[in-house]
């Protein structure tokens, strides 16, 4: 069988891999992209993956993505791999962990949690009980949320 490369090598940048097959997208919503500063971003959707069967790859030129952002990529792609590329090599590799605690990322699914009322300027907060799949406690009502409920928000 012919192997090719079909994704373009980037120079310098992040290449996120292992994401979770048809989650790239949300990946591209937690990072903020594309925007005016990121001139190329390339996405791969639904890819064959010797590991898994199908994953997404995004590759991100000339920007590293710093720690907040890994941890909130945890919570939709737990698999994934994070790849710091400097003059086409991989300098460094890490995989991705899903801290124990989530702010400011999703929205308690409870309308009556304090978090949810616009004249109370609090941030969400959740305490991560189960990594695979992801359930999530709200610090302030204690609420459980689970993966349905968080992919929704990316949606």
């Amino acid at each position: 069988m012919k192997s090719e490369l079909k994704i373009k090598a980037i120079e310098n940048g992040t290449v996120i891999d292992h994401i979770t097959a048809n989650k790239s997208l949300h990946i591209l919503k937690i990072l903020g992209l594309p925007d005016d500063d990121i001139i190329n971003v390339t996405v791969a959707m639904n890819v064959s993956s010797k590991e898994t069967g199908r994953k997404d790859i995004v590759k991100i030129e000339n920007r590293e993505i710093d720690h907040q952002e890994l941890n909130q990529i945890a919570l939709i792609a737990p698999k994934a791999t994070i790849n710091i590329i400097k003059d086409y090599k991989v300098v460094k590799k890490d995989q991705i962990i899903l801290p124990e605690v989530i702010t400011a990322l999703i929205k308690c699914t409870n309308e009556k949690c304090i978090t949810n009322y616009e004249n109370e300027p609090i941030t969400s907060r959740f305490n991560v009980i189960e990594s695979q799949p992801p359930v999530l406690r709200c610090h302030y009502c204690e609420k459980l949320i689970k993966n349905e409920d968080i992919e929704k928000q990316f949606e």
